[in-house]
Protein backbone atom coordinates (compact mmCIF):
# COMPACT_ATOMS: atom_id res chain seq x y z
CA UNK A 1 0.00 0.00 0.00
CA UNK A 2 1.23 3.48 -0.84
CA UNK A 3 0.02 6.92 0.19
CA UNK A 4 -1.93 9.05 -2.26
CA UNK A 5 0.42 10.91 -4.67
CA UNK A 6 -0.09 14.34 -3.03
CA UNK A 7 0.80 12.98 0.40
CA UNK A 8 3.74 10.96 -0.92
CA UNK A 9 5.11 14.01 -2.71
CA UNK A 10 5.08 16.10 0.45
CA UNK A 11 6.71 13.27 2.43
CA UNK A 12 9.51 13.18 -0.15
CA UNK A 13 9.97 16.96 0.17
CA UNK A 14 10.19 16.87 3.99
CA UNK A 15 12.59 13.90 3.75
CA UNK A 16 15.09 16.16 1.98
CA UNK A 17 15.43 18.25 5.15
CA UNK A 18 18.63 17.60 7.19
CA UNK A 19 18.08 14.94 9.83
CA UNK A 20 14.54 14.12 8.67
CA UNK A 21 13.79 10.56 7.54
CA UNK A 22 10.65 9.21 5.83
CA UNK A 23 8.94 8.33 9.14
CA UNK A 24 9.41 11.78 10.62
CA UNK A 25 8.45 13.37 7.30
CA UNK A 26 5.20 11.40 7.24
CA UNK A 27 4.39 12.61 10.76
CA UNK A 28 4.85 16.20 9.59
CA UNK A 29 2.50 15.65 6.65
CA UNK A 30 -0.27 14.00 8.66
CA UNK A 31 0.04 16.64 11.36
CA UNK A 32 -0.62 19.30 8.74
CA UNK A 33 -3.37 17.23 7.11
CA UNK A 34 -5.28 16.74 10.36
CA UNK A 35 -4.74 20.25 11.65
CA UNK A 36 -7.17 23.14 11.22
CA UNK A 37 -7.02 24.99 7.92
CA UNK A 38 -5.96 28.18 9.68
CA UNK A 39 -2.81 26.45 10.92
CA UNK A 40 -1.95 25.33 7.39
CA UNK A 41 -2.50 28.87 6.15
CA UNK A 42 -0.19 30.20 8.87
CA UNK A 43 2.45 27.64 7.85
CA UNK A 44 2.23 28.54 4.16
CA UNK A 45 2.36 32.28 4.86
CA UNK A 46 5.44 31.83 7.05
CA UNK A 47 7.16 29.90 4.27
CA UNK A 48 6.35 32.64 1.76
CA UNK A 49 7.59 35.35 4.16
CA UNK A 50 10.81 33.43 4.73
CA UNK A 51 11.96 34.06 1.18
CA UNK A 52 10.57 37.58 0.96
CA UNK A 53 11.72 38.99 4.30
CA UNK A 54 14.99 37.15 4.98
CA UNK A 55 18.28 37.95 3.26
CA UNK A 56 21.67 36.24 3.46
CA UNK A 57 24.48 38.50 4.71
CA UNK A 58 26.95 39.34 1.95
CA UNK A 59 29.94 38.75 4.20
CA UNK A 60 29.23 36.12 6.85
CA UNK A 61 26.31 34.33 5.10
CA UNK A 62 24.10 34.58 8.19
CA UNK A 63 20.36 35.08 7.48
CA UNK A 64 18.81 38.34 8.70
CA UNK A 65 15.80 40.57 8.11
CA UNK A 66 16.88 43.86 6.51
CA UNK A 67 14.99 47.03 7.35
CA UNK A 68 15.73 48.58 3.97
CA UNK A 69 18.27 47.52 1.37
CA UNK A 70 21.03 46.39 3.70
CA UNK A 71 23.34 43.66 2.44
CA UNK A 72 25.12 43.13 5.78
CA UNK A 73 23.61 41.58 8.89
CA UNK A 74 23.53 43.53 12.21
CA UNK A 75 26.76 41.85 13.35
CA UNK A 76 28.79 42.67 10.23
CA UNK A 77 27.44 46.22 10.05
CA UNK A 78 28.06 46.96 13.75
CA UNK A 79 30.93 49.48 13.90
CA UNK A 80 31.71 48.46 17.49
CA UNK A 81 32.68 44.90 16.52
CA UNK A 82 36.35 43.92 16.52
CA UNK A 83 37.25 43.76 12.82
CA UNK A 84 40.57 42.03 13.53
CA UNK A 85 38.86 38.79 14.63
CA UNK A 86 37.14 36.28 12.35
CA UNK A 87 35.39 33.22 13.77
CA UNK A 88 34.66 30.27 11.47
CA UNK A 89 31.56 28.22 12.35
CA UNK A 90 29.86 25.29 10.70
CA UNK A 91 26.27 26.52 10.81
CA UNK A 92 23.95 29.33 11.85
CA UNK A 93 23.02 27.68 15.16
CA UNK A 94 26.68 27.71 16.22
CA UNK A 95 26.93 31.45 15.54
CA UNK A 96 23.83 32.12 17.64
CA UNK A 97 25.19 30.08 20.55
CA UNK A 98 28.58 31.84 20.48
CA UNK A 99 26.84 35.23 20.40
CA UNK A 100 24.80 34.31 23.45
CA UNK A 101 27.96 33.83 25.49
CA UNK A 102 28.76 37.54 25.14
CA UNK A 103 32.46 36.62 25.13
CA UNK A 104 33.14 37.22 21.44
CA UNK A 105 32.92 40.58 19.66
CA UNK A 106 34.51 39.87 16.27
CA UNK A 107 33.07 38.85 12.92
CA UNK A 108 31.94 35.43 11.69
CA UNK A 109 31.89 33.29 8.58
CA UNK A 110 29.47 30.38 8.20
CA UNK A 111 31.00 27.46 6.33
CA UNK A 112 27.63 25.85 5.72
CA UNK A 113 28.84 22.34 6.53
CA UNK A 114 31.88 20.24 7.26
CA UNK A 115 34.28 18.88 4.68
CA UNK A 116 33.83 15.18 4.06
CA UNK A 117 35.09 12.53 1.64
CA UNK A 118 31.43 11.95 0.79
CA UNK A 119 31.02 15.48 -0.54
CA UNK A 120 32.06 16.47 -4.02
CA UNK A 121 35.44 18.16 -4.29
CA UNK A 122 33.81 21.06 -6.13
CA UNK A 123 31.64 21.76 -3.08
CA UNK A 124 34.67 21.74 -0.78
CA UNK A 125 36.57 24.06 -3.09
CA UNK A 126 33.65 26.48 -3.19
CA UNK A 127 33.49 26.69 0.62
CA UNK A 128 37.23 27.39 0.90
CA UNK A 129 37.24 29.86 -2.01
CA UNK A 130 34.36 31.83 -0.48
CA UNK A 131 36.27 32.07 2.79
CA UNK A 132 39.63 33.01 1.27
CA UNK A 133 38.06 35.73 -0.88
CA UNK A 134 36.63 37.37 2.24
CA UNK A 135 39.96 37.22 4.04
CA UNK A 136 41.86 38.65 1.07
CA UNK A 137 39.35 41.38 0.30
CA UNK A 138 36.76 41.96 3.05
CA UNK A 139 35.94 45.39 1.60
CA UNK A 140 34.74 43.66 -1.55
CA UNK A 141 32.03 42.09 0.59
CA UNK A 142 31.08 45.31 2.34
CA UNK A 143 33.27 45.01 5.45
CA UNK A 144 36.27 47.18 6.39
CA UNK A 145 38.44 44.73 8.27
CA UNK A 146 42.04 43.66 8.78
CA UNK A 147 42.07 40.21 10.31
CA UNK A 148 44.83 39.39 12.80
CA UNK A 149 43.32 36.21 14.23
CA UNK A 150 41.08 33.53 12.76
CA UNK A 151 39.28 31.32 15.26
CA UNK A 152 38.21 27.88 14.05
CA UNK A 153 35.09 27.22 16.13
CA UNK A 154 34.21 23.80 14.81
CA UNK A 155 32.96 20.73 16.68
CA UNK A 156 35.48 18.16 17.88
CA UNK A 157 33.96 15.36 15.79
CA UNK A 158 35.85 13.28 13.22
CA UNK A 159 34.60 15.45 10.36
CA UNK A 160 35.17 18.56 12.44
CA UNK A 161 38.78 17.64 13.05
CA UNK A 162 39.33 16.89 9.35
CA UNK A 163 37.75 20.23 8.41
CA UNK A 164 39.92 22.12 10.90
CA UNK A 165 43.11 20.61 9.51
CA UNK A 166 41.99 21.42 5.97
CA UNK A 167 41.30 25.03 6.98
CA UNK A 168 44.62 25.37 8.80
CA UNK A 169 46.50 24.35 5.65
CA UNK A 170 44.44 26.71 3.46
CA UNK A 171 44.94 29.66 5.85
CA UNK A 172 48.64 29.17 6.55
CA UNK A 173 49.87 31.33 3.59
CA UNK A 174 48.13 34.39 5.08
CA UNK A 175 50.48 34.45 8.07
CA UNK A 176 47.55 35.26 10.34
CA UNK A 177 47.25 33.82 13.85
CA UNK A 178 44.99 30.76 13.73
CA UNK A 179 43.41 29.41 16.92
CA UNK A 180 40.92 26.75 17.92
CA UNK A 181 38.44 26.61 20.78
CA UNK A 182 40.19 25.45 23.91
CA UNK A 183 39.37 23.04 26.70
CA UNK A 184 35.78 22.53 27.67
CA UNK A 185 34.44 20.96 24.49
CA UNK A 186 34.81 17.18 24.80
CA UNK A 187 36.13 15.08 21.91
CA UNK A 188 33.31 14.08 19.58
CA UNK A 189 30.99 16.83 20.83
CA UNK A 190 29.06 19.22 18.60
CA UNK A 191 29.02 22.93 19.40
CA UNK A 192 25.27 23.05 18.83
CA UNK A 193 24.68 20.97 21.98
CA UNK A 194 27.17 22.71 24.26
CA UNK A 195 25.94 25.01 27.01
CA UNK A 196 26.85 28.71 27.09
CA UNK A 197 29.20 28.34 30.06
CA UNK A 198 31.21 25.62 28.29
CA UNK A 199 31.39 27.70 25.11
CA UNK A 200 32.48 30.77 27.06
CA UNK A 201 35.33 28.84 28.62
CA UNK A 202 36.29 27.31 25.26
CA UNK A 203 36.47 30.79 23.72
CA UNK A 204 38.51 32.25 26.54
CA UNK A 205 40.96 29.32 26.56
CA UNK A 206 41.37 29.08 22.78
CA UNK A 207 44.86 28.11 21.68
CA UNK A 208 46.96 28.93 18.65
CA UNK A 209 47.54 26.13 16.14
Amino acid sequence: MTYPPKIQKLIEIFSRFPGVGPKTASRFVFYLLKGPEAKIGEFLNSLADLKKAVRICKFCLNPFEPKKEEVLCPICSDISRDKTLLCLVEKEADLVLLERTGKYQGLYFILGGLLSPLRKREAEKLVIDNLLQRIKNPAGFGVKAGFKEIIIAISYTTEGQATSLYLERALKPFNIKISRLGQGLPLGAEIEYADEETLSYALESRKEV
